[in-house]
């Protein structure tokens, strides 16, 4: 997968400008449909605060911006114990920047620093299925399924079927 041009699409730290846009953006019932019920809803100010101070510190996790703009957030957490060279990874855009390849190329990005920053061998990702832009650019990424559980996820009143996806990275 090619990497869109540095000026367009960077990885970097959250910092306190991303405030206002975390609210914005994670507020958004189409951005929180697929996403882990970790993330408040509503989601507040202090909420954001927060995840710029001290959430996004673990593991390593990053904004993803577009022309300088956030657009979304990745990132990968390190497992515990004999998981440890096993990382998760996560993200989402805002609903603005889907369907334009950024998450694709992203994971790209955030794939190449964990191979130069880690010592992470395999990683993995859970998707709701349904979720088919998550799916694809997980594939896109080198990703394969590698497991599905019926009924895994409950979420807004409803069961979701979990499809894992993973690969090596070393």
């Amino acid at each position: 997968m090619d990497v869109l041009p540095a000026t367009k699409l960077k990885l970097r730290f959250f910092e306190a400008q991303d405030e206002l846009l975390l609210v914005d953006y994670l507020n958004d019932p189409q951005v929180l449909h697929y996403l882990s019920s970790r993330i408040p809803n509503p989601y507040t100010a202090k909420d954001a605060k927060w995840w710029i101070t001290t959430g996004s510190r673990n593991g390593l996790i990053r904004a993803i911006t577009v022309d300088g703009e956030l657009a979304g957030c990745i990132g990968a957490e390190p497992g515990q114990h004999e998981y440890q060279y096993s990382g998760e990874v996560g993200y989402w855009l805002a609903e603005k920047f889907w369907g334009e390849g950024y998450a694709t190329n992203a994971l790209c990005l955030l794939i190449k620093e964990l191979q130069q920053a880690t010592q992470l061998v395999r990683l993995q990702a859970s998707v709701f299925e349904g979720n088919q832009g998550s799916a694809k650019v997980l594939e896109k990424c080198g990703f394969t399924q590698q497991g599905y559980f019926p009924k895994a996820v409950y979420k807004n009143q409803r069961f979701y079927h979990e499809v894992v996806y993973g690969r090596t990275i070393s």
